[in-house]
């Protein structure tokens, strides 16, 4: 009986701990928004990808495709930049979540897709040079906190200091009907795929993820930034 209700007491304060990490995050969130947000609207948002699987979109990929979709239908966005590239599974991330967004409202021509990362970092920079290299001057990200926390990190360690965040904010993402749209994959999915996870060991993703192997633009290469 006192084992149980030891183990009852330790499920409690993880339950106690549980609302409060996440209370501290939606704070933390909602004071970046609110930081960044009255600088919109901006001319673009990045959205990083999550992988697409057994036919149906993630949690996490439907939170951040629904946030990107709020900021554009608030006018708080005028495009979106969807960035991943087929890296868990056979389907481009970036297609999966545009299509979504079509079928959510979002107007084609305000949508575009970055196909090449395969990691956190490159998903950030690559979706930046996107956006510059199509005159996209103001950019901001648009993700979950826990991703946009090391992103933010990652922005200022290479010094792209021109980029706003926009965090999900959870209270007002749950005021939000977040509805399952049906979409055709087919058209995101890569013949003679193979996974991340066979090409690469856990230390090279993790590398990959640190933004070692990012091919910078020139001029954009941290090293030539050192007194920037």
């Amino acid at each position: 009986m006192n084992q149980l209700t030891n183990i009852m007491k330790k499920i409690a304060i993880l339950g106690v701990l549980a609302i409060i990490v996440s209370s501290c995050i939606n704070r933390s969130a909602r004071r970046s928004f609110e930081r960044y947000g009255v600088h919109g609207p901006y001319d673009a948002i990045i959205v990083p990808g999550v992988p697409f699987e057994n036919d149906e979109w993630s949690e996490i990929m439907k939170m951040r495709v629904h946030w990107a979709v709020y900021l554009y239908n608030q006018g708080t966005t005028k495009n979106i930049i969807f960035s991943g590239s087929a890296v868990y599974s056979p389907y481009v991330e970036a297609k999966i979540m545009a299509l979504y967004a079509e079928q959510l409202g979002v107007d084609t021509a305000h949508i575009y897709t970055e196909e090449r990362a395969e990691h956190s970092s490159e998903n950030l920079y690559y979706s930046y040079r996107i956006a510059k290299d199509n005159n996209l001057k103001k950019v901001a990200l648009a993700t979950d906190p826990f991703q946009g926390s090391f992103l933010r990190g990652f922005a200022n360690k290479i010094k792209l200091h021109d980029i706003g965040f926009l965090p999900i904010v959870f209270d007002t993402l749950s005021k939000i009907d977040l509805v399952t749209p049906a979409i055709d994959p087919s058209t995101a999915y890569v013949d003679d795929f193979k996974s991340i996870t066979e090409r690469e060991n856990g230390f090279i993703r993790f590398q990959g993820t640190m933004g070692k192997f990012i091919e910078y633009e020139e001029g954009d290469d941290p090293k030539s930034k050192k007194n920037k």
